[in-house]
């Protein structure tokens, strides 16, 4: 067995129109967005959603222990409501029809917090992609830590290039549990119940992934252990469930078992309508010119190479400049850069942001003091090996999609008995 299994999942007994204002976008989208939540309020009104069940990051300054300790009593009351229907010991196959029309399956289960390290130079089975940063955990531990129940927004990624695992379900003849679109240009989302035969043709199927000979020779390894879970979003909503359940195992919690349980999603990297975007950098309040100097010199930076395999677009102003790396210190473009960042600001000060779009980088650059870098997408091939040879990546490394096409709160979980 590998760390994905069944679950116990709850549903809300609600028809398809009602199940669009249950269903909301992940919390940690549209964040300097406002407007977009207090749309997604209006919508719902006063009909069950799960947007009494999350504190969306726009406004996580906002009165925080009043709105925890609302959630937790909202979820209290929906639990002891007769809304949910529980559905026992099986997976929930996702047909997620996005914004543009594509459509990205996902298996929805539990995965094993014991089998789960977010640690930079993990070998756990279960891995981040992207560094954790501490200071993101402790106020979501806020509203799990006391928590009955578990709503995800979690995508975890698989490595299966012959579609072995989640595919093979999209010709079965499954129970239909939702159809549905959701708010806010988020597409359609439709859920069948997976159990049975069919779910141990789930487990079977990741069992064969899971063999660390066929894993070396995928990627050309020697004797490294199995990286069959990759996260993809929600990183760091997936390392406050392990700390919660941590706390619990060493204060002999009776939930604690409860507690070692996440419920995620996972997507295979392979699916066509998943695409990985760039994230760029903009530094602000720098000294360009000593900046430009040291970067040269610490990433053997010239104007062209013909052996360069990292190269990146810097831009100032009306300048744009195309730069390769013959220095690199990490797999990836973004990895050798960020480490020369870090370490620039830190000795010399100034501040980093992370931008999505060329255009946007463009123009913010044109303002002076501005000093964007333009980096390139990381191919999906490329996921896999760069987490087992460098550790978990850069933060903000690369980004799965457009805002509204990333994963809606729909099922949920117990998490107290």
């Amino acid at each position: 067995m590998t760390a994905f299994s069944t679950a116990n999942i709850l549903l809300p007994k609600l028809s398809n129109e009602e199940m669009t204002k249950w269903a909301v976008v992940a919390c940690d989208q549209y964040t300097g967005e406002p407007e977009y939540w207090r749309e997604t309020a209006e919508i719902v009104g006063n009909s069950p959603s799960t947007l009494e069940l999350i504190l969306p990051e726009a406004f996580l300054s906002d009165n925080e222990e009043e709105r925890v300790a609302k959630i937790n009593e909202k979820m209290r009351e929906y639990l002891n409501s007769d809304l949910f229907a529980l559905h026992e010991n099986c997976f929930i196959l996702t047909e997620r029809k996005q914004s543009d029309g594509r459509l990205r399956p996902g298996l929805i289960g539990v995965i094993d917090l014991e089998m789960y390290d977010y640690s930079k130079g993990s070998k756990s089975q279960v891995r981040a992609t992207e560094a954790t940063v501490a200071s993101r955990i402790p106020p979501r531990v806020k509203i799990r830590l006391n928590a009955p129940m578990e709503l995800p927004h979690i995508m975890i990624l698989i490595d299966d290039p012959e579609k072995t695992v989640i595919e093979p379900l999209l010709e079965k003849n499954l129970p239909k549990l939702y159809d549905f679109e959701l708010m806010q240009n988020g597409g359609h989302l439709t859920g069948y119940k997976v159990e049975g035969e069919y779910a141990k043709a789930v487990e079977t199927a990741l069992d064969r992934l899971s063999d660390k000979t066929l894993f070396n020779e995928r990627y050309g390894l020697n004797g490294e252990e199995v990286l069959l879970y990759a996260m993809g979003d929600g990183n760091h909503s997936l390392a406050t469930a392990k700390e919660c359940y941590e706390r619990k195992k060493r204060e002999n919690d009776p939930n604690a078992e409860l507690a070692r349980y996440a419920l995620v999603e996972v997507v295979n990297l392979h699916c066509d309508a998943l695409e990985f975007e760039a994230i760029h950098r903009v530094i602000y309040n720098a000294d360009f010119d000593k900046l430009y100097k040291e970067m040269t010199e610490y990433l053997g930076l010239t104007a062209k190479s013909d052996t360069a395999k990292q190269e990146f677009t810097l831009i100032v102003k009306d300048r744009s400049e195309k730069l390769c790396i013959t220095k690199p210190n990490s797999n990836l473009t973004v990895g050798s850069l960020q480490k020369f960042i870090d370490e620039f600001l830190e000795n010399n000060g100034g501040e980093v942001d992370y931008i999505h779009g060329d255009d946007v980088v463009r123009k913010i650059c044109e303002k002076d003091g501005a000093i964007g870098f333009l980096l390139p997408s990381m191919l999906k091939d490329e996921l896999f090996p760069t987490v087992v040879k460098d550790g978990a990546l850069p933060r903000k490394t690369f980004s799965m999609g457009h805002a509204h096409d990333k994963r809606f709160y729909c099922e949920a979980r117990k998490i107290t008995k």
